[in-house]
């Protein structure tokens, strides 16, 4: 018995692509990639000529123009698994960098809500890339991209009470299984903030020789107790909205 087995490597180049719906042509080359689909409207106000160009699943996509650039926005649903989907499909359609924009948890003292958070190399505490890579293999975003993200936010957050923080973050799968201790070390660690995508971004971008970073607003801080549940949600959302501004600021600096 003869079986032939499927090579995804291989499965929808040059297609409209099976989970995003998205074909080659309709995108930029530079992605914007929140993890929920409400917050891709969020994006699209910064942008003129917007068009919806698919909704499938978790994965919403519009395209504008920003400042004479054309910026593609997609969401990638929450964690690793749907992250790593939306970036392989991105990249068979023409991305060529992309830029997280989401919310994350604090995990050092005087990171406050809505305060920028700029990764530098995520801890893989995820399940994901170990499909991709060995354990030892870096998670970390493009040096061009995270030094200009870094220096943006410094640069637009000047005089606002916004601060921008920039170190290793780290990517879990298991939000609720967070436990006070996990956090008390992820702090001792020396560790920025805690997310659940940028491990798969940083990881499939670098095999897949493309580019990619990611800046955050701070939800939260974990270790100080802090949460997004005590009545801190406007400053969760102005937090989001300068770092869309920031995202958007780079790509057109780095003409990306």
């Amino acid at each position: 018995m003869t079986i032939t087995a499927v090579d995804k490597s291989s499965v929808g180049l040059g297609e409209r692509q099976y989970h995003i719906g998205i074909a080659p042509g309709e995108v930029s080359t530079v992605a914007l990639l929140p993890g929920d689909p409400f917050r891709v409207p969020m994006i699209a106000e910064f942008l003129t000529d917007v068009e919806t160009v698919a909704h499938q699943r978790e994965h919403l996509t519009m395209t504008g123009m920003y400042k004479g650039r054309r910026i593609t926005a997609t969401s990638t649903g929450m964690g690793c698994p749907s992250t790593a989907i939306a970036v392989e499909e991105l990249v068979r359609v023409g991305v060529t960098s992309f830029i997280r924009v989401g919310s994350s948890g604090g995990l050092q003292a005087g990171i406050k809500p809505g305060d920028l958070l700029v990764s530098e190399g995520s801890l893989r505490n995820d399940g994901t890339t170990a499909a991709y890579a060995l354990p030892g293999y870096p998670a970390v975003p493009d040096l061009g991209i995270t030094a200009e993200l870094t220096r943006v936010a410094q640069e637009l957050t000047a005089g606002t009470g916004t601060t921008v923080h920039h170190g290793i973050s780290v990517s879990d799968d298991a939000f609720y299984a967070e436990t006070p201790e996990w956090i008390a070390q992820l702090h001792e660690l020396g560790v920025t903030n805690v997310e659940m995508e940028a491990s798969a971004l940083f990881v499939v971008a670098r095999l897949r020789g493309v580019r990619a970073g990611m800046i955050c607003a701070a939800s939260s801080n974990l270790y100080d107790g802090t949460s997004l549940y005590s009545g801190v949600k406007e400053a969760l959302k102005e937090g989001w909205m300068r770092s869309i501004e920031v995202a958007l600021e780079t790509a057109v600096r780095l003409e990306l």
